[in-house]
């Protein structure tokens, strides 16, 4: 097994096998010869040890030491008069016991129920919940302070890829450096309580807010809550760096709208781990900002690795975009499993994007999806989202002058995955005629139908169409390099290659 993350009161680790989430076999954890736990997943946190103490944990045969980190002090929550019972504002008294808190110092919420509107973290220190500890969000938008959009040369809100006016979040960091938020209790943003979903396209007084919302950050762990029913997306790091999400359970109401699980956007070197999804939306979407965004900051998502995750439902399980103009690179998705979500690799740009920085070197190896729609898609004339999609220039299927609004999608592999029970289409893939997807390849993957489903829409587009137990639909690929892949009860052929429109002579 191997160590992902020690900090002063948790460490998690991961056993070191090649099966998606699930271990072969239950399986017991000792600390200290004492017993813990049993455990049946890949990716696992030990709480409640106490800082700067030595622990040796024990998995059948095998031994990890570990030291964990040092707390300069801990603040109970309770001491700065915070209640707890669900129905006194705690907001002040937790800030205050964050504003107070030293460096290296941990913040620590017992047992009860906390209500808050937003508070802010600031550097160096833990946030830590315990099991039965639960801060629940005000839902009254009146309650919660918003985010200017800029302020001089520095940025605040941010709202689907543009700087703009938004609430802020329950928890909330700007501009934070080595924040740890830990424990194994939860955070409930009760946004189905308010009117947040409710003509959720409209500005009212600024955009909606996250639950977690960490702008302009670096090294930050997040480990073991529970975070649901937020306004907006769950969790949302935008331009921060060196970030680990560990064994988190991130859900939302399935008929909510722009409910995604965790959206890192213009962020570099991203840990998601051993996490479980249940949204609204997309699982987890990785961005990179709108054109205007990208062209001020040049800012790219990159180097993010996505392993030993379950995405049990949502509208994609992990996306790329659709605000993705700063480009998104180097991502590796493995060791998961996607079960009933509508997509499983979705990726969705558009004509005015622009190609300041392409999407590309993107690998999913020894994943299982089952009742996923379409397990692929990558669609170049995404509809949905800021600044519209639906005019000529964006779906019309004739080329068009390559510009710099232009965008550039480049290699994506797939291998060793078992996909079953597909309703719509193994992949759909939709390149444009000026920018074709530049290449896409497949090795040892096996494609299986429910043979029982109705005909469907595998992608969002203008003038859409419906299949049913489809191959591999390509329009305006370079290159589709397929080896030992397998299709069972598929409807027609294995790969269909579509004309592109011709420009009128």
């Amino acid at each position: 097994m191997r160590v992902l993350s020690i900090t002063s009161r948790t460490v998690t680790l991961e056993l070191n096998n090649t099966l998606p989430f699930y271990a072969k076999e239950e399986f017991e954890i000792y600390v200290n010869n004492a017993y813990y736990r049993n455990e049946n997943r890949n990716v696992f946190t030990i709480f409640d040890l106490l800082p700067n103490t030595t622990y040796q944990i024990r998995i059948n045969q095998e031994k990890k030491t570990i030291k964990t980190k040092q707390e300069s002090v801990c603040l109970n929550v309770q001491d700065f008069n915070a209640i707890g019972d669900g129905i006194s504002d705690d907001t002040v008294k937790i800030q205050a016991a964050i504003s107070c808190c030293p460096k290296n110092g941990c913040v620590f919420i017992p047992k009860g129920v906390y209500l808050i509107s937003a508070i802010f973290l600031k550097s160096d220190m833990t946030l830590y919940l315990s099991k039965d500890a639960k801060i629940i969000a005000k839902y009254d938008r009146f309650e919660f302070p918003v985010l200017p959009k800029e302020i001089g040369e520095y940025s605040f809100g941010t709202w689907e890829g543009s700087l703009v006016e938004c609430f802020a979040s329950s928890i909330t960091a700007i501009g934070c450096k080595n924040v740890w938020i830990l424990g194994e209790g939860e955070i409930d943003e009760q946004a189905h309580l308010g009117d947040w979903y409710k003509n959720h396209r409209e500005k009212r007084i600024a955009w909606r807010g996250f639950g977690m919302y960490l702008k302009d950050c670096m090294n930050i762990e997040v480990v073991g809550i529970y975070i649901h029913n937020s306004p907006a997306w769950n969790i949302h790091p935008f331009f921060s760096n060196n970030l680990k999400f560990l064994n988190l359970r991130i859900e939302n109401p399935l008929d909510m709208p722009t409910t995604d699980g965790l959206d890192p956007d213009c962020c570099e070197n991203c840990l998601i781990a051993g996490c479980t999804f249940q949204v609204g939306d997309d699982c987890i979407a990785i961005k990179s900002g709108t054109y205007e965004l990208a062209k001020k900051f040049k800012k790219a998502s990159s180097n993010i690795t996505i392993r030993n995750n379950y995405m049990m439902q949502g509208h994609g399980g992990v996306v790329f975009g659709s605000e993705s103009s700063g480009g998104i690179q180097n991502v590796i998705v493995e060791q998961c499993i996607f079960k009933g979500t509508d997509r499983g690799l979705r990726i969705k740009t558009r004509r005015g994007r622009g190609r300041i920085g392409s999407i590309d070197s993107v690998y999913f190896n020894n994943i299982i999806m089952d009742e996923v729609k379409t397990p692929f898609v990558i669609n170049m004339f995404y509809n949905m989202g800021p600044a519209g999609g639906h005019e000529e220039y964006v779906w019309t299927k004739k080329p068009q002058e390559v510009t710099e609004l232009t965008p550039i999608l480049g290699h994506f592999k797939f291998s060793n995955m078992k996909c079953t029970n597909i309703s719509y289409a193994a992949g759909v893939f939709l390149g444009l005629p000026e920018a074709p997807i530049k290449g896409i390849e497949f090795e040892n993957i096996s494609f299986s139908y429910n043979s029982d489903c109705e005909e469907g829409y595998p992608v969002m587009i203008e003038h859409n169409f419906k299949l049913k137990n489809a191959g591999l639909y390509c329009l305006n690929v370079g290159k589709i390099y397929t080896k030992n892949v397998t299709f069972s009860k598929v409807i027609g052929n294995h790969i269909i290659i579509e004309e592109e429109e011709k420009e009128n002579e």
